[in-house]
């Protein structure tokens, strides 16, 4: 039987770790790879730093910064791989990774996504190790369940609409990309050992679209409308269990003393400030 062939991609925007990415991608064990490096449009550091491994990249794809979506697809179109790895350009797997996933692949055709357990680290050390819940469309409908460095088949991107390219503005593309794949069935299989460290970055997409969250939440739910007809009794009961916490939090810090003790100081205040408009 032929060894399927795995194409890694790393999408890299102004970033100084790209280094650790692509000897990830370079030192997988796996011995059938390509990889495949997207420059969207990155600063001349880092272009640099590319340069400098331009051996062990086997695709590199140039392009004015059009965002993480756009790279990945455009990526993905150059992969020649049966297995699709993203990998972002912060990040690194062990090198056992992908040996391990696609056989997880090979041994079970229902699954879609092989992701694994992840350390959190910051420039600190580690915060914490995260173990995502994988499992069936159920499971992603209203979280993502999987990393958003994980391998998946090209065939399954190819049937699919890939990364989404308008929802980077909005963040959370991979999750949107995972109702993609799983919606007609299938599931993400979680490995049960620690593979792969994400680096949590002060100025990450995450952190930076914290406060438009039922926003992204809103356009996913508008995209795949049907779905969430189809699960409607899980859709309220999980709309209002995010209006209770929503009210729980926001009570909470009422409660706070530093609220309580701001209030007495700022009300004279306020009062002085309306006298004199």
């Amino acid at each position: 039987m032929n060894q399927p062939k795995l194409s890694i991609i790393i999408s890299c925007y102004n970033d100084p770790f790209v280094k650790e990415a692509i000897m990830s991608a370079f030192n997988q064990t796996y011995p059938l790879k390509e990889i495949i490096l997207v420059d969207d449009g990155s600063n001349s550091e880092t272009k640099a730093i590319i340069n400098s491994f331009k051996d062990k990249i086997d695709v590199l794809i140039t392009q004015n910064n059009k965002g993480q979506s756009v790279a990945r697809n455009n990526g993905i179109k150059k992969a020649s791989g049966h297995y699709i790895l993203n990998l972002d350009s912060d990040d690194f797997f062990e090198n056992d990774f992908s040996q391990k996933a696609i056989d997880k692949f090979e041994n079970d055709k229902a699954i879609k996504i092989v992701t694994c357990k992840a350390k959190r680290f910051n420039e600190l050390g580690k915060i914490d190790i995260f173990t995502p819940r994988g499992g069936d469309i159920e499971k992603f409908l209203f979280a993502n369940s999987a990393m958003g460095s994980s391998m998946f088949r090209r065939d399954d991107w190819s049937k699919s609409d890939g990364y989404e390219e308008e929802l980077p503005i909005l963040g959370f593309e991979d999750w949107e990309f995972y109702i993609q794949l799983l919606k007609n069935g299938g599931y993400a299989y979680v490995i049960d050992e620690v593979l792969f460290h994400y680096r949590i970055r002060e100025n990450s997409t995450t952190a930076r679209i914290k406060h438009i969250k039922q926003e992204k939440f809103k356009h996913i739910v508008l995209k795949h409308e049907e779905l969430y007809k189809n699960n409607f009794e899980s859709f309220v009961i999980n709309l209002f269990q995010r209006i209770n916490e929503e009210e729980f939090q926001k009570n909470r810090n009422l409660d706070r003393t530093e609220y309580r003790i701001g209030k007495v100081v700022l009300t004279p205040l306020r009062f002085i400030k309306r006298f004199f408009k």
